[in-house]
């Protein structure tokens, strides 16, 4: 059995829920001792941009803004998919702290040795 997760979401914040759900089963991973990473594809890659996250909320009543700051403080990675970033004109230095540019090979990398749950 891995000790490895990834959680990957391709949605952005047209859908709350999926969205903030990512960042919740990412958080739970992590408190249950696995190595959680989150991977952010299309338009997901917005919610690694400053900002754009801080009011994101959930029907559930999770915050993503709250999840991403128990994550960034536990050092769990977020990585957001360089194709899909500058197609969106983020670049890496808009992303907040702790998320940095991932490509698809590392996707497949981080995949190949984890449980993966996609959003």
């Amino acid at each position: 059995m891995t000790n490895n997760v990834v959680i990957t979401l391709s949605c952005g914040t047209d859908n709350p829920n999926r969205a903030t759900r990512a960042f919740h089963l990412a958080t739970i991973a992590h408190k249950e001792g696995k190595n959680a990473t989150v991977f952010l594809l299309d338009d997901a890659v917005y919610l690694a941009k400053e900002g754009l996250a801080d009011n994101l909320r959930a029907a559930t009543g999770d915050i993503a803004d709250d999840l991403i700051t128990y994550l960034q403080a536990h050092e769990v990675p977020i990585l957001a998919c360089t194709p899909c970033a500058k197609a969106r004109r983020i670049a890496a230095e808009d992303l907040i702290e702790g998320a940095r540019m991932g490509t698809a090979a590392e996707l497949i990398q981080l995949s190949c040795d984890a449980a993966v749950i996609s959003l």
